[in-house]
């Protein structure tokens, strides 16, 4: 989750994030060599050192600054793409989950599983147990086993709302009338928050988002439970 004063992206807990993380370092290179190359020219055009005429109409710096700028874009562009085709790839997924967004709560149906569907409410903070986080706990959460592809499916029953967990570097919109899908893998065992990311009302900021990482022996043991009780 993320930290006061934080100023990078959250620890990632998926192949995916992991990924977009070694992006932005790349791309945060990228960006601050040339911000050094125009504070240079800058500074050097400031103090006299590039007024040369000759300098100003060279046929080689003409030449320059139209091939570097389109070697760094292709040095941006194609770890990108191949990015979004990862995000967009999911291939046998071993559990389906349909996210429901509503004003201002979040349903799941497991649709692997005949029975399996519960709303998640967020807690209000005078019942939060002792370490347990304002505004981003609910009383029931997204319960998924870990190193196994999940595909999830969102829509909407009201209006717009995105169904997003940064740790997970997933972000969906919802839709009323369509479905939507993304894919995770978590890489390890732990919870991770999220909130609806699409302004959708007065209480928007109060429906979190908690997906659960456990073994999947500890996954069958919580279903069996949940069918159970259902």
């Amino acid at each position: 989750m993320a930290h006061p004063s934080q100023l990078g992206f959250q620890d990632a807990a998926s192949p995916v994030m992991e990924e977009m993380l070694h992006f932005h370092d790349h791309a945060l290179m990228i960006i601050f060599l040339i911000s050094t190359l125009v504070l240079y020219i800058i500074v050097a055009m400031v103090t006299g050192e590039l007024t040369d005429v000759y300098t100003n109409d060279s046929q080689g710096i003409e030449i320059v600054w139209t091939i570097l700028p389109a070697i760094i874009l292709i040095l941006i562009a194609l770890p990108s793409l191949r990015i979004l085709y990862l995000m967009d790839e999911i291939s046998d997924p071993h559990l389906t989950v349909k996210a429901i967004g509503h004003q201002w709560y979040w349903s799941y149906e497991y649709t692997d599983y005949e029975d399996l569907t519960f709303d998640s409410y967020m807690i209000p903070t005078q019942d939060l147990s002792p370490g347990q986080f304002r505004l981003l706990e609910t009383d029931h959460r997204m319960v998924v086993p870990m190193d196994s592809p999940v595909r999830v499916l969102v829509t909407a029953d009201d209006v717009l709302h995105s169904w997003a967990v940064p740790a997970l570097g997933v972000k969906m919109d919802g839709v009323p009338g369509r479905l939507n899908q993304t894919a995770f893998v978590t890489s390890r065992p732990g919870i991770y928050y999220g909130q609806c990311s699409e302004i959708c009302g007065a209480n928007h900021s109060f429906m979190p988002i908690v997906v659960e990482a456990v073994p999947l022996q500890h996954f069958e043991n919580w279903s069996s439970t949940m069918l159970e009780d259902a």
